[in-house]
């Protein structure tokens, strides 16, 4: 299998990047190949322009998807699965992700109307992971229902909405602790992921 990972992280010496690197380790055990999307080294541009608005809100639909956009899509294209490796900040994904799916997850890419109904997307992922450490304990995310919240947007509108039925989240909490052991566990989990995936 073929994994494009999409990583958001602005520092390389930040724990998401040991995920990205545990999960990686798993994923090359498991005998899969895959590419990494880093957004911040990528310099990805998040903000839409004028002409791309223009193309998206139906103004101007003739108008072409912007070259970085088209590359994103590409890389997409030749996946079998995504995985979304991020932080959670405010109870999201930094900034720069979001704009990736409002920028790459285009009009007549992700979706489109007919008579006006939603109808299918043109992409075709087998399934997708998000890996997001937080700072808060899993179970502190699922009683205030921010963990809820994170799955119903990220699982069921970004990426179930779009025709990956076969999308899963897992949050690595209670990293504000800086407690060695959860740090280890979950870097545990994060190779253990990458091996079984």
């Amino acid at each position: 299998m073929h994994v494009y990972i999409i990583f958001c992280h602005p520092s390389r010496q930040s724990f998401t990047y040991s995920v990205l690197y545990s999960f990686t380790a798993g994923l090359k055990k498991a005998g899969h190949t895959y590419e990494i999307g880093d957004l911040y080294a990528m310099n990805f541009q998040s903000d839409m322009n004028p002409e791309q608005y223009n193309r998206e809100s139906g103004t101007e639909p003739g108008l072409p998807v912007p070259d970085d956009v088209a590359a994103e899509q590409a890389k997409v294209d030749a996946s079998d699965a995504l995985v979304f490796i991020y932080p959670v900040w405010w109870s999201d994904c930094p900034a720069k992700l979001k704009g990736w799916f409002e920028r790459v997850w285009t009009v007549g890419y992700a979706y489109s109307y007919e008579n006006g109904e939603h109808s299918a997307s043109r992409i075709k992922i087998e399934k997708a992971l998000v890996l997001c450490p937080a700072g808060h304990p899993v179970e502190y995310l699922e009683k205030i229902g921010i963990a809820e919240s994170m799955r119903k947007i990220m699982l069921d509108d970004r990426l179930r909405g779009v025709g990956i039925e076969d999308a899963e989240m897992e949050i690595l909490g209670g990293m504000i602790s800086q407690d060695p052991d959860i740090h280890e566990r979950n870097l545990g989990r994060a190779y253990d992921l990458g091996r079984s995936f």
